[in-house]
């Protein structure tokens, strides 16, 4: 797993979610940021973060998926999420994914809050 030196302001933006040994092996984990669902994958040592509230009934279960070939499934309905993109392999709608730092064994998420302009 990479290591990343940032320093400054560089960090601001991320939060400090976990040690990387809390989580297993294609299992995700829930985590709440900002009132923001957080699902959290470690996948061959490269943590993903995904939104984790399925489109679908809206329900806040993707950390429960399972994994396969790169993408999690929805434990519900069956819907496909690529861990990268968090978009559906047959178009372009999906999840919103999150940018991982592990800095110190210490994951951080970049959690970008959505802001609506009237």
């Amino acid at each position: 797993m990479p290591e990343f030196n940032l320093s400054g302001n560089n960090m601001e933006a991320f939060e400090k979610i976990c040690c990387l040994e809390n989580l297993n092996e294609r299992q995700g984990k829930r985590f709440i940021i900002d009132d923001i669902e957080i699902a959290v994958f470690k996948v061959d040592g490269e943590v993903f973060a995904l939104n984790n509230v399925c489109p679908h009934q809206h329900t806040t279960v993707i950390y429960d998926g399972y994994i396969v070939n790169g993408c999690v499934v929805c434990p519900v309905h069956g819907w496909m999420f690529n861990l990268k993109t968090g978009k559906m392999p047959s178009c372009n709608a999906g999840l919103d994914s999150y940018q991982v730092k592990i800095i110190d064994n210490q994951v951080h998420i970049k959690i970008t809050k959505k802001e609506l302009k009237w």
